[in-house]
């Protein structure tokens, strides 16, 4: 399954400098769900590869995966870096509100 995530150079530098990455890490995307109260959607990242199927895409040497369980939710996703907010940011191609994805554009 081919996974269309777009990954900017701002937010992969953000990432990097921020985890201390180098080349041949392994990192995973995964899709949060807010508790009681807060509900919604989120991404969530963290070290490693996942033990289940997944797909990656690779920037500068670090392999960046999605398990198939979440492919609904990030494929079609850019994540990028707000420099004036100093954030990560992420908006969808398919979602108008990557926090409630009920709404398609």
């Amino acid at each position: 399954m081919e996974l269309t995530l777009h990954i900017s150079e701002k937010a992969h530098a953000f990432y990097r400098e921020e985890m201390g990455l180098t080349k041949g890490e392994e990192l995973t995307f995964f899709v949060r769900v807010g508790g009681v109260g807060s509900g919604g959607f989120s991404v969530g990242l963290t070290r490693g590869k996942p033990v289940k199927a997944s797909t990656a895409i690779e920037v500068e040497g670090v392999s960046y995966y999605v398990m198939e369980d979440d492919y609904w939710y990030l494929h079609g996703m850019t994540i990028d870096y707000d420099e004036d907010r100093s954030e990560v940011t992420f908006t969808h191609e398919s979602f108008s509100d990557t926090f409630n994805p009920n709404e398609e554009r």
